[in-house]
């Protein structure tokens, strides 16, 4: 199963549209999954009837409408892979631990906030693995010299080929 995680999209605040290959991608993938920061419906609209399954929950940026559709945590199990995202996890310091914590009974756990990819991996209090992703920002890099997304595979209850994409910098708009 072919995932594509996204999130911190901040459409039409940071962008008017997600960058064509990342909408190439959409079309490519089995599941979407989307850690929140949509700022408006439109983009949601498109990607409920442009995916094949979407994952998807809020982020602080979203309003009522989004909130509404959407869960504050999202969970799916996904070629036998648990599944749990969701937009803040809070400070990057500890974030291992909180994490583990707070979602003990997950193998994967996506978010965003930051726009800065993170991909690490913890023990919970049973000593299973639980996987930490982020996948950045397609539109809003900040202070990353990319702006990213991640791609994997879900098959046989466990993620494997993940892979961090990456688009460069847009040039600056010329002077007036």
């Amino acid at each position: 199963m072919r995932l594509l995680l996204m999130s911190d999209t901040h459409l039409p605040k940071r962008a008017r549209d997600l960058p064509e290959p990342l909408w190439a991608e959409v079309d490519r993938a089995d599941v979407v999954v989307h850690a929140g920061d949509w700022v408006e419906e439109p983009l949601l609209d498109e990607l409920e009837e442009r995916s094949r399954r979407l994952v998807a929950c809020w982020g602080n940026n979203d309003g009522p409408g989004l909130r509404a559709r959407l869960p504050e945590v999202a969970r799916a199990t996904l070629g036998g892979v648990r599944l749990a995202v969701v937009h803040e996890t809070g400070p990057a310091r500890g974030r291992e631990e909180r994490c583990a914590a707070t979602y003990p009974d997950v193998d994967v756990l996506v978010f965003g906030h930051s726009h800065i990819p993170w991909d690490t991996t913890t023990t919970t209090a049973d000593g299973r693995p639980l996987r930490l992703l982020n996948p950045g920002s397609p539109t809003d890099r900040r202070r990353q010299p990319h702006h990213t997304w991640l791609t994997a595979t879900a098959a046989d209850g466990r993620l494997s080929d993940v892979r961090l994409h990456r688009l460069p910098p847009r040039p600056p708009a010329p002077r007036r």
